[in-house]
């Protein structure tokens, strides 16, 4: 007996239980597209967040206060006055890795145009900060150095604060608004970016010459922190230990000291993200992949079965010179085309609900070639993993036994 005959009775076996067949591969085809469009899930979230973290700036480094202590209490972070503009001078001079840098005041609070009035938050910054976070002025214009130094009240606006104030449409440009009793005139606005991986609207914000801030709405001589961004992605960890050399080196602190400040760059962030969403996609899979396992149990019962049910035809092709390894091999068979025949169904299934997921819901969704693949491949093992017991048993079956099982 030839291993072609093997395959056309195990097809003829399989075309006679249509829908048991069909129920069998239902495992199959549910696991294979359930770890499909997980994982698309998964590495599609992961892109989007280095996508989006990219556009803020790959390169960006930012510096904050620390932690410290004041008459032996531990402060907070936001009421550390730790960084000082002779800090942001330092870096700017002395750090040779680092291309543009800004100081960083902020505050928090009403804005206010006629009768209209929305919460806003208002950053100091110097004309780096566009570069640094990758924004762009799309009407009007950025401030100018002569602006910072005599601490201007001009202010740069994004489009939801536009749209928060300006109702009926009116032109922005040249419109005096309030934050706290202050009037700031637009001269610009920035061009819109939405919402980043973090959920945070990018354009409910108003740029303004940090001495502004710091004299007209904060009356304070410290900054809330730094931003600046290394010459190169690669170079930003080379430029956070010269920038914390600096630093130390200007707050006076011995070897030993705890730092009252802290940098971080973005590839830290990006990371840190990446290995949260590598997490999340391990435990979609996993998830998905009992489905698989669920499936791989269904092939085994029904292949018991199939066994039972055709005992007296095993005994029958066994009396007529078949061998306990063709018996062996048509079982094996059967189990692997209703496995393979579930995968290729279930990849079919899988990419689908992942475009569906993508255009029809707006998910971020990446299917990637290695999880068809690798989806594919663990439902054959399955198949045969699950078929082999099965299949096993029966080439062991006494030929006489089979002949006379009722």
């Amino acid at each position: 007996m030839n291993y072609g005959n093997l395959i056309r009775i195990a097809i003829r076996a399989l075309a006679n239980n249509k829908f048991r067949g069909f129920l069998t591969m239902l495992g199959i085809i549910i696991g294979v597209a359930s770890v499909i469009s997980m994982l698309a899930i998964g590495q599609g979230s992961k892109r989007s967040i280095r996508e989006q973290i990219s556009e803020m700036g790959s390169n960006m480094i930012m510096i904050r206060p620390g932690n410290g202590k004041f008459g032996g209490v531990r402060q907070s972070a936001s009421s550390m006055q730790t960084l000082k503009l002779e800090d942001f001078e330092a870096i700017t001079r002395d750090v040779s890795l680092i291309d543009k840098a800004t100081p960083m005041v902020n505050s928090s609070g009403q804005i206010i145009y006629g009768a209209n009035n929305a919460p806003t938050s208002v950053y100091g910054i110097n004309q780096d900060y566009l570069d640094i976070r990758k924004f762009s002025v799309d009407q009007g214009e950025m401030f100018t150095e002569h602006d910072i130094k005599t601490a201007a009240k001009v202010c740069v606006v994004g489009q939801t604060v536009v749209n928060n104030l300006f109702t009926k449409g009116e032109d922005p440009l040249g419109k005096t608004i309030r934050f706290k009793s202050t009037p700031f005139r637009i001269i610009g606005v920035l061009t819109p970016k939405g919402y980043n991986s973090m959920g945070q609207d990018q354009d409910d914000m108003i740029l303004a010459p940090y001495t502004t801030i710091q004299k007209r709405i904060l009356a304070i001589t410290y900054i809330n922190g730094i931003e600046a961004s290394a010459i190169s992605e690669e170079a930003s960890e080379e430029a956070i230990e010269e920038i914390s050399a600096i630093l130390r080196q200007n707050h006076k602190l011995a070897p030993g000291d705890e730092a009252d400040f802290h940098v971080r760059s973005q590839e830290e962030l990006s990371s840190m993200l990446s290995t949260t969403t590598d997490l999340m996609t391990v435990l979609l899979a996993c998830i998905a992949g009992i489905s698989l396992l669920v499936g791989g149990i269904g092939i085994m019962n029904i292949m018991y079965v199939s066994v039972t049910e055709r005992t007296r035809e095993i005994g029958l092709r066994m009396s007529i010179g078949a061998k306990g390894r063709h018996i062996l091999f048509q079982f094996l068979i059967e189990a692997v085309i209703i496995s393979v025949t579930g995968g290729i169904i279930g990849v079919i299934l899988g990419i689908g609900s992942s475009l569906i997921i993508k255009y029809g819901i707006g998910w971020p969704v990446y299917v990637q070639v290695y999880s068809v693949v690798l989806s594919f491949l663990v439902c054959t093992i399955t198949g045969i993993f699950f078929g082999w017991y099965p299949a096993q048993k029966a080439s062991r079956l006494n030929p006489i036994d089979a002949i006379r099982y009722e």
